[in-house]
């Protein structure tokens, strides 16, 4: 009897990791606030050279965005801000919102949903750096438009939804040590801080 899965295996063009491997032109959403407290739970600063090169992975790069709530008068985020213009990221900053207890918040899930989709024609593979589940629906719409889907996140901190809808899925845990900033590490002293108050990561809401 012919063994049509020994058949296969001898015939096949590609490895499963080379079908992993074949990204096209990946385009990368990162959600400023969201990685910030994945970082704060993992104890890390993020280097954010080596957290493009690690999304990138030798890929061709269509472009990527980094969204986050700003305030104006604050000058040492407005200096990180242009040091991630001028290396690589496109900047998609909001306004933060004063609410009625005094806290400051600006969401940016709308835009990072409206550029999933809009752009799809122009990338082949999104990487989405959230865990955020308000972001499967655009996700899957991207995907049935022809995208591939990466969700980067922290496990504990993602939502199922968002996993269920991505073809890979990475647990920022795992890659905590080839993204972290090593002391002294060149980012012109600028440390990323989204100035958001969502409270402690361990009360950041996930929805599933």
């Amino acid at each position: 009897m012919l063994d049509t899965h020994s058949l296969i295996s001898e015939d096949a063009i590609f490895t499963p990791e080379q079908v992993l491997d074949n990204r096209g032109r990946v385009a990368i959403f990162i959600d400023g606030s969201n990685l910030f407290y994945a970082a704060l739970q993992l104890g890390i600063e993020i280097d954010y050279t080596k957290l493009l090169c690690k999304l990138t992975a030798g890929s061709r790069l269509f472009r990527s965005f980094f969204y986050t709530g700003v305030d104006r008068t604050n000058e040492k985020q407005q200096g990180f801000l242009l040091w991630m213009r001028r290396n690589g990221y496109r900047v998609i900053a909001k306004d933060l919102i004063q609410l009625p207890d005094g806290s400051k918040k600006a969401n940016l899930d709308v835009e990072i949903a409206v550029d999933l989709v809009a752009l799809v024609d122009y990338y082949d593979t999104a990487v989405i750096v959230s865990g955020d589940g308000d972001l499967a629906y655009a996700a899957d719409a991207a995907s049935y438009r022809g995208a591939r889907i990466e969700v980067v996140s922290l496990r504990s901190m993602t939502s199922d939804s968002l996993i269920n809808v991505a073809d890979r899925y990475i647990d920022l845990e795992m890659v905590k040590e080839e993204i972290k900033k090593l002391p002294r590490s060149p980012q012109q002293g600028y440390g990323y801080r989204p100035l958001v108050d969502l409270g402690p990561p361990d009360q950041v809401s996930v929805e599933h």
